[in-house]
């Protein structure tokens, strides 16, 4: 196959468009085109009101030599990288292989299973929350009801704190294996729109997201893995720096030599016991902030011009960063066009926000995290003392919102002001439970405060409005990432624990759905060739 990229077209074009830009790129007659394959699909917005597609095409054509040597000046035209994935190992046929054991039903830990499962393995998964469509129910109940389970939630459950989010899937990690086209063509084949594999930052949606891990589910269990929930594992047995076993919170304990961590970045008492059993973990850098919500038509017209709204664009996004006079850095994050705030706390008496979209993304509000990046400077206590400052600002979050997981809020240009907000203007809040407007100069340390308050005008500068008076900050964000991370070997196993695996975000390896799935693969890979050796 032959890659060819570059290929820009108006953003109107027919279908036939492209298949002829390909013939006219490679001086070819239709008959010598046999077909190709859109990789990628994305936007030049630099010439507003004059927005083009552009596309990563692979070719499959008969004169494909003859192309590679007459183009081989042209950086537009090469070889495409081979990225069907194939196993590094399969288990024996007799089932004699050792089960591994795979703790978390995030993005990392279903691909972990999933991988292991596919190459034979048989893995024993356990969540310690609830099925995706029993979490959901208990996740609304808290959003609508302000009653909180702290074993079902946004945060734990099958699925991961991923579900309730925008489902975005795209990554700036490095993957030079093709990792990230694996994980979306199993979430294709588990029912997400085809159209994943090529648009540039794909999403899924929150609710589509509910069927499709279901849908992994099925697939690992049709493939001889077993799924367990309710199963908190409460302890490690480690013997002489080797891993043997956990015990649940049931009291069970299950044996096994092979342990993939894959709890997520709020599994707190995890990352305790962990401590607790001398596992070697450092401190890591991470962000803290609030949302912030704009009218989306406001960042569509900002980013789109007169094209906003336009089919083949949805919803505009943005990605902004300002460095600071105080050498902080202040940037968005997990951005949601057409979305809403959620409620992401899994501690009673503690508020976390995040941000979630549909997959039509075709709420009124735009919403993102405006957070300022912190590190183990600033919490040089340990370890731990990442999740120490969290705890805190969460558990003050979840007093100026009143007590009640009611979060609290301010109008920006209160917020810039230094003035309480008593009423909201333009833009109504999504937040569910509500939002008690009031004064959040409090909420967060002085230097972050002063960061966000130097940063927004600055953002304003890149997005016309985007500090208007009326837009609605709501507190905190502080699960950005893990404050941690369980350090590991290039065999992925924990460098003081073998057969332990840590793996995905909250084991500090990845930060969003994609790297988490990439992060996976990586991780079974590594302990299926383990049990191989033996």
């Amino acid at each position: 196959m032959l890659r060819l990229s570059q290929i820009k077209l108006p953003l109107d074009h027919p279908e036939a468009a492209l298949a002829e830009a390909i013939l006219k790129k490679l001086h070819l007659a239709a008959a010598d085109l046999s077909d190709y394959t859109i990789v990628k699909r994305s936007y030049d917005a630099r010439k507003r009101g004059n927005i083009t597609l552009v596309y990563i095409v692979d070719v499959d054509t008969p004169k494909e030599k003859a192309l590679l040597q007459r183009f081989k000046k042209d950086p537009q035209v090469s070889l495409a990288p081979a990225m069907t994935y194939r196993p590094v190992a399969q288990a024996p046929g007799d089932g004699s292989a050792a089960r591994p054991i795979v703790i978390g039903t995030g993005p990392c830990g279903m691909f972990a299973a999933l991988l292991l499962a596919q190459m034979g393995f048989r893995p024993l998964v356990l969540e310690r929350g609830k099925s995706v469509r029993d979490r959901s129910v208990d996740t609304f109940g808290f959003w609508l009801k302000k009653h909180l389970n702290p074993e079902s939630n946004a945060q734990f459950g099958e699925g991961g704190a991923g579900t309730f989010s925008d489902g975005k899937l795209y990554s700036q990690v490095s993957d030079p294996q093709h990792y990230g086209r694996k994980v979306l063509t199993e979430l294709v084949k588990a029912g997400a729109a085809p159209e994943i594999l090529y648009i540039n930052k794909p999403h899924i949606g929150t609710y589509r997201l509910v069927k499709i891990v279901q849908n992994l589910r099925a697939t690992i269990e049709a493939l001889g893995g077993e799924i367990r929930f309710q199963s908190r594992v409460d302890d490690i047995d480690i013997d002489r720096g080797q891993v043997r076993g956990v015990t649940l919170a049931s009291g069970e304990y299950i044996a096994s030599d092979h342990v993939v961590l894959a709890v997520g970045h709020s599994a707190r008492d995890t990352f305790q016991m962990l401590h607790d059993r001398g596992v070697y973990m450092e401190a890591k850098p991470f962000s803290i902030g609030f949302r912030i919500e704009h009218p989306q038509v406001l960042i569509d017209r900002a980013r789109l011009g007169a094209q906003a709204g336009h089919p083949r664009l949805g919803s505009a996004d943005y990605k902004l960063v300002h460095h600071c006079d105080n050498g902080r850095s202040v940037y968005s994050f997990c951005m949601c066009p057409g979305g809403k705030v959620v409620a992401a706390a899994s501690e009673p008496g503690r508020l976390v926000t995040n941000g979630m979209s549909e997959y039509a993304r075709d709420e009124s509000n735009a919403n993102s995290a405006i957070v300022v990046g912190i590190t183990p400077d600033d919490y040089p206590e340990g370890p731990l003392a990442g999740i120490d400052l969290q705890r805190r600002l969460e558990a003050l979050a979840f007093d100026l919102g009143g007590g009640t997981y009611e979060a609290p809020g301010q109008l920006v240009g209160d917020f810039l002001a230094n003035r309480p907000s008593t009423a909201f203007g333009e833009v109504q809040p999504s937040y569910k439970p509500g939002v008690k407007l009031g004064d959040l100069s409090q909420s967060l340390p002085d230097y972050a405060i002063a960061a966000i308050r130097e940063a927004l005008p600055a953002f304003d500068r890149q997005i016309h409005g985007f500090a208007m008076d009326d837009a609605v900050l709501t507190g905190v964000e502080t699960r950005t990432s893990s404050p941690l991370r369980i350090t590991r070997n290039e065999q992925c196993q924990s460098i003081n624990t073998t057969g332990l695996y840590p793996a995905g975000e909250g084991a500090g390896y990845a930060g969003g759905i994609l790297s988490a799935g990439i992060d996976g693969i990586k991780v079974a890979e590594a302990v299926a060739l383990r049990i191989v050796a033996g």
